[in-house]
């Protein structure tokens, strides 16, 4: 495993491995790594030659100031869990090597993703998401990048960014990772309490029951009765729950095209915000 923090360093290191034929995998990371990193980790080892990792908590991406302060960073324990995957290279780049000439814009439209759901309440936060991807991409050129599909609307994000660009990378959304009372692996599953941690799999839960009434009930009922078993308990608040089409993220109204259902929530437990998906008919 070797690391790296500067641009030019990495690049010339990558330079050898295409020259040499080899494949490249690529995992953009902002750390606190858990089992579902280490599982794309695996996945791009699986079928590239070479996989590179990057460790970034990137600040444009967040539209608030105290979420990123907040944000856990254990690069020790990172780099610890990388060498034991196996991961051929790490990138630790400051803010500057990133943003040399500041992050810029990428030249394309995220409508309508970037305004429904996350982008609803994170305003600015999926341009920030393209801006560092498309950087990294830049650095990195790899021919393979896999993101989890927890965070399926940017999956979704990026797989739009690649297109409008052309940009020859293949994207790979892997499945989300679930601790053993179903919880879904996040770094940010870090910060809850220990009380909060044992109602934290409500909103698996939750989604388990709307997966098996999906289809027997209209869908704003069945959303509404989603948002209220979870809001009864006092240290909950859903900020969204919503069943969407799944290639738009538009609200659905019926279930006409029950393949395509899929079922979104934010939701607050004390001061974290946890996201969470769930394909109804799958």
């Amino acid at each position: 495993m070797k690391t790296f923090s500067l641009t030019s360093d990495l690049e010339k290191a990558l330079k050898k491995e295409r020259n040499s034929g080899h494949s490249i995998g690529f995992i953009p990371t902002m750390g606190a790594l858990h089992e579902g990193h280490l599982s794309l980790i695996r996945e791009s080892k699986r079928a590239n030659d070479v996989t590179v990792c990057s460790i970034f908590v990137n600040p444009v991406q967040f539209n608030n100031k105290a979420d990123l302060e907040k944000y856990p960073r254990d690069l020790e324990h990172d780099l610890r869990l990388l060498l034991a995957a196996d991961c051929d290279y790490i990138f630790v780049p400051s803010a500057g090597e990133v943003y040399p000439d500041g992050p810029g814009n990428p030249d394309i439209d995220l409508t309508p993703l970037d305004r429904v759901l996350e982008g609803k309440y994170r305003p600015g936060h999926f341009m920030g998401v393209a801006i560092v991807v498309k950087r990294f991409f830049e650095i990195v050129q790899p021919d393979n990048a896999y993101f989890g599909k927890k965070d399926y609307q940017q999956l979704l994000v990026i797989k739009r960014l690649v297109s409008m660009l052309g940009l020859p990378v293949r994207i790979t959304g892997c499945p989300t990772l679930r601790e053993p009372d179903g919880l879904a692996m996040s770094s940010r599953n870090l910060r809850l309490t220990p009380a909060e941690r044992k109602t934290a799999p409500l909103i698996y839960e939750t989604l388990c029951r709307v997966k098996e009434r999906a289809g027997q009930f209209p869908v704003g009922e069945l959303t509404q009765w989603a948002k209220d078993r979870i809001n009864k308990v006092p240290s909950f608040k859903v900020e969204y729950f919503e069943i969407v089409d799944k290639e738009d993220l538009h609200a659905l109204t019926d279930w006409n095209d029950p393949e395509k259902a899929l079922a979104c929530t934010a939701v607050f437990l004390g001061d974290v915000r946890l996201i969470d998906n769930f394909e109804l008919f799958s």
